[in-house]
């Protein structure tokens, strides 16, 4: 299997005449940890919706796990996990539960579920907790549970939006830690973020503008070349209009 999980070339998206993501071509390396970055309206959800699967570029191409975005989308969902930022488990549902529902979904057998779900609650010590119904449990518990059922199925590579929002900085840390090992297994990790502390936690990031990758390189590398203390000076000074650096 070729070492390139993810591979866009000049993907672009419009809707009428409005360019939502413009001619990005990028490519992500098997077991990369990547941070997409952007603000909100720069282009990134609509991205991601295409290399998920979700939408079909305008002109352009991409890749993912090896098949074709606009042709082999139902191949993509197959082959990747997925991770929202307004959480992805039912919280009517106990932990065991959503484990089995989604187990289901991602087309593993009975035996499977049952193995990999015992596995996947002794290794978040939720055994305990694994029959209460998870909207009484805490946010950090929840989140690392859903990152954890998104690679129950072994995907190749893992889209992660805003994982971390709302969770306090010690679970923000131990989750991380959950990225990096997944990372180690050879499973690309695709992950936006609004915090810029996290982006230097990346093995590269990119910085979406206005629908165009305005800069792409590991964390080090950015920050030489611009002259910038930190990624979050180099964001905000990317992502800030120059006329507008002025005011305030």
């Amino acid at each position: 299997m070729s070492s390139e999980m993810i591979h866009t070339d000049r993907m672009t998206r419009k809707f009428g005449d409005f360019i939502a993501v413009n001619a990005l071509s990028f490519s992500i390396a098997k077991g990369e940890i990547f941070g997409f970055l952007g603000a909100n309206g720069a282009g990134k959800t609509t991205a991601i919706r295409m290399l998920t699967g979700l939408l079909a570029p305008t002109s352009g191409s991409a890749t993912v796990a090896g098949f074709n975005v606009s042709t082999q989308p139902e191949k993509i969902k197959q082959h990747i996990g997925y991770m929202n930022q307004r959480f992805s488990l039912y919280e009517d549902l106990t932990p065991r539960e959503n484990i089995r529902f989604w187990g289901g979904i991602y087309g593993l057998d009975k035996r499977s579920v049952r193995e990999k779900g015992e596995e996947l609650l002794a290794e978040l010590e939720l055994m305990e907790a694994a029959d209460t119904r998870l909207s009484s449990l805490p946010l950090g518990w929840k989140q690392k549970l859903a990152f954890s059922v998104a690679l129950m199925h072994d995907p190749s590579v893992i889209f992660l939006d805003e994982p971390t929002g709302g969770v306090d900085p010690v679970t923000r840390r131990r989750f991380w830690d959950m990225i990096y090992a997944t990372a180690d297994k050879g499973i690309t990790v695709f992950v936006t973020t609004h915090y810029m502390d996290e982006a230097e936690y990346c093995d590269r990031v990119s910085i979406m503008v206005d629908g165009c990758m305005a800069a792409i390189g590991t964390p080090e590398t950015l920050k030489k070349e611009s002259g910038a203390a930190s990624i979050d000076e180099l964001f905000v000074r990317l992502a800030r209009p120059t006329a507008k650096q002025g005011e305030a």
